[in-house]
């Protein structure tokens, strides 16, 4: 039994013609009622009543039908879905990105991916850079964006916006009617700051922005969730680093300073494993035009 022979049996079934049903399926009407013939003696069931003047389904023809037409269906899905994910087009794509990110352009990507590429499922997940480094190398995720990356030779990346550093205070931190144009202000201050351990090299930068203005920051609490230090510093438990993007669409108690006249910039990066690039490629192409890469 093949599909050719369950596809010619539905036309039958349909036209209840053998006439007819020859002429549709390009076969020859003897060679057509051998075909129907035999596949009743392998089902073990006679599927059709014939008489000189009509052809009707047997119950049990009737089920075949229904259940043949099924198989089929599911058979051309299965077809399609695998073109499809071998194209790329289809299956799910594995998105780490560090949280100013999702503040500002994820949502637009992930919005777009589905319009262009509904049969693609996306899994997010929050990771800071190194974390990000260890699941891309292992193929955990397809493409993730970093700020401020080490990328690691085994990884391809890309820079594809600069933004600025701003020291967030408590909206009622005294040196805000001061209005400080230089960091050294600060220099007496508590900070809130990722462990080295969770991103050395966001950290090494924050470090840089502060050692170049004359001080070693003072962390008394460490937390990698930017949603955490934005609370913390609201609660007038310190004062934080961080990308400009990150404080996006935030209603807290809390005001910032742009470092806008310090070298260091804040650089969202790209990055993915050119070992899983192919198989992602339609929806990679489609994140560098967001992106304008």
């Amino acid at each position: 039994m093949d599909t050719q022979t369950l596809k010619n049996f539905i036309k039958l079934a349909d036209t209840l013609h053998f006439t007819k049903a020859s002429e549709q399926v390009f076969m020859a009407q003897p060679a057509l009622s051998r075909q129907i013939k035999q596949l009743e003696q392998s089902i073990g069931a006679e599927l059709f009543k014939r008489n000189k003047r009509n052809v009707s389904l047997t119950k049990a023809g009737v089920y075949f039908k229904q259940a043949a037409q099924q198989t089929l269906d599911q058979l051309n899905y299965a077809i399609n879905r695998t073109r499809q994910i071998h194209k790329g087009e289809a299956g799910e794509i594995r998105i780490g990105y560090v949280h100013s990110i999702v503040q500002t352009i994820l949502p637009r990507i992930i919005k777009e991916i589905r319009a262009e590429f509904p049969d693609v499922k996306t899994v997010l997940r929050e990771l800071n850079n190194n974390e990000q480094y260890r699941d891309l190398a292992e193929q955990k995720l397809d493409i993730s964006f970093a700020t401020n990356p080490i990328v690691p030779e085994n990884l391809k990346s890309k820079v594809f916006f600069e933004d600025v550093f701003v020291i967030v205070l408590p909206e009622n931190h005294h040196l805000l009617k001061e209005k400080p144009t230089n960091l050294s202000a600060f220099a007496n201050e508590n900070f809130i700051l990722p462990h080295e351990i969770e991103g050395s090299d966001y950290v090494y930068t924050v470090e840089s922005i502060c050692l170049d203005a004359g001080f070693f920051p003072n962390v008394v609490h460490h937390t990698s969730s930017v949603s955490s230090a934005l609370r913390l510093v609201e609660a007038g438990l310190g004062i934080t680093i961080e990308p400009k993007g990150s404080l996006s669409g935030q209603n807290l108690a809390i005001k910032y300073i742009e470092l806008d006249n310090i070298p260091q910039k804040v650089q969202s990066t790209i990055l993915w494993n050119e070992n899983t690039e192919q198989e992602h490629m339609p929806v990679l192409q489609l994140i560098k035009r967001l992106i304008n890469l």
